[in-house]
């Protein structure tokens, strides 16, 4: 049976969700955050798939650490993990993280409104994809170029 799960975001946190397979992912996420930018606030959680099958939590934020354990919670599927920031953006973790050994998959780095369609199977759930905010309502005008240039300017994207 599958299932949506909206990833609960109150504060609209920029957060990554993946698929790892070992106990160690979430020390492994912590130094790669801290080693990368260590001003970023973070919280991740990990949620095991076997062995006591527990979510593992680790981060700097309380906030952080509590909001990704009830997505993770809720979400429900072994071997996944996700990471809410402040003052840092995904795009700076992503290289990083694809270079964690146990790290299989990244689904979505995001501040988007996200639905986790998730499978219920026999012995567990798991993530088949997901939905990362809206579908497109056009293409891009003369002007919505100069703002998407700005935009990325005002940021310190580009220069």
């Amino acid at each position: 049976m599958l299932k949506s799960i909206k990833i609960i975001n109150p504060n609209e946190y920029n957060f990554i969700l993946g698929q790892s397979h070992f106990i160690k992912t979430v020390e492994d996420i912590h130094e790669l955050i801290v080693n990368t930018n260590p001003n970023a606030e973070f919280g991740i959680a990990f949620s095991e798939a076997s062995g006591p099958c527990l979510i593992r939590k680790s981060g700097n934020n309380k906030e952080l650490i509590e909001l990704a354990c009830e997505n993770i919670n809720n979400i429900y599927s072994g071997h996944s993990f996700i990471i809410f920031m402040k003052n840092a953006f995904p795009i700076n973790f992503l290289p990083g993280l694809k270079n964690i050994p146990e790290i299989a998959g990244i689904y979505c780095a995001t501040a988007n409104p996200v639905e986790v369609i998730v499978y219920n199977g026999e012995n567990g759930c798991g993530i088949m994809g997901i939905v990362d905010g809206f579908s497109p309502k056009g293409i891009e005008k003369d002007e919505d170029i100069i703002k998407r240039k700005e935009f990325l300017r005002n940021i310190g994207y580009k220069f």
